[in-house]
């Protein structure tokens, strides 16, 4: 049985008042219509039509049903003119909220891009490395560089790995030596992301999947990694930086990766949205040009 087709013909017949009504309506014969209801009634064991010669009518478990079924075949309606739709049907404004740091340096051109390519939309484009409500705050959209979170109140859209690791210049190293255990991170200076006194242990697993948290010997922290990048160009110490904002360093050799062995703990480069935004069409649009984009193995990622 085509349980679709079993639901819109009970709801029509019903609405009809009846399978000769219901049967025009839907451009089938009678014993079609009724073929299909009593398939219905026999999947769920119940009776859902009071029949008489003159008659159709629901009885109480049929109007139940109806009601439920009426609100299904809603759903399915709407949800299959949204799927349909397709990017030349994107319209209105699309408000995305990023980190800075990732949205100065790649997010900015992105969008730029995907603009060019649907004027139909407009874009306010926030960015800042504040935490975001998405249903308090009218947000579309949020890009969002962190670990993976499980919330079944959002739907987190994982584009790519965003990438972290220990780098140093060459000079800071020809001076200090090269660290190899996450100890030498306690003598060797440090620069951090974060305010002190709230930064926090880096974490690092090694060889042996063993994770260790150890806190360094911070003598710069800041809460913008482009200020950590800069201190570590003029030779001031070890930083631990996604590489979306040092991979150009690392692959003109201005700064180079150290402890091989240990790796920080990786985060996600997603684009987290509303369950109930998921069909929307300039949300898949921009979904679709991220993963094209960025992903799965983004142009800052080309050096160890």
């Amino acid at each position: 049985m085509d349980k679709f087709a079993a639901l819109q013909t009970f709801v029509t017949v019903v609405e009809e008042e009846g399978f000769a009504a219901a049967a025009r309506a839907m451009g089938m014969s009678r014993s079609g219509i009724n073929r299909l209801v009593l398939a219905l009634e026999d999947e769920l064991g119940a009776q859902l039509l009071n029949r008489t010669t003159r008659h159709v009518s629901p009885t109480a478990t049929g109007t139940a049903f109806y009601q439920r079924a009426k609100t299904i075949l809603g759903f399915l309606e709407e949800a299959e003119q949204e799927v349909r739709a397709d990017h030349t049907e994107a319209s209105g404004t699309l408000r995305i909220s990023a980190p800075l740091s990732f949205g100065m340096q790649h997010l900015s051109k992105a969008v730029a891009e995907f603009m060019s390519r649907h004027p139909e939309l407009e874009i306010d484009l926030d960015l800042s490395d504040r935490f975001v409500d998405l249903a308090e705050e009218g947000y579309d959209l949020v890009v969002r560089i962190g670990q993976p979170q499980e919330d079944a109140h959002l739907v987190d859209f994982r584009i790519c790995e965003a990438k972290r690791v220990l780098c140093a210049s060459p000079a800071f190293l020809a001076k200090h030596g090269q660290p190899q255990q996450p100890d030498d991170l306690k003598r060797l200076p440090c620069l951090d992301y974060g305010l002190r006194p709230a930064t926090r242990p880096w974490r690092l697993t090694g060889p042996d999947n063993r994770e260790v948290q150890v806190r360094p010997k911070v003598i710069f922290a800041s809460n913008n990694g482009e200020a950590l990048r800069d201190a570590a160009l003029h030779d001031l110490g070890i930083t631990l930086l996604p590489t979306f904002i040092v991979g150009e360093e690392l692959q003109a050799g201005r700064l180079v990766t150290v402890m091989h062995d240990w790796k920080p703990i990786q985060l996600m480069l997603s684009v987290v949205y509303l369950p109930n935004r998921h069909l929307s069409a300039k949300i898949r649009l921009f979904t679709d040009f991220m993963i094209t984009r960025f992903g799965p193995h983004p142009h800052w990622d080309l050096v160890e």
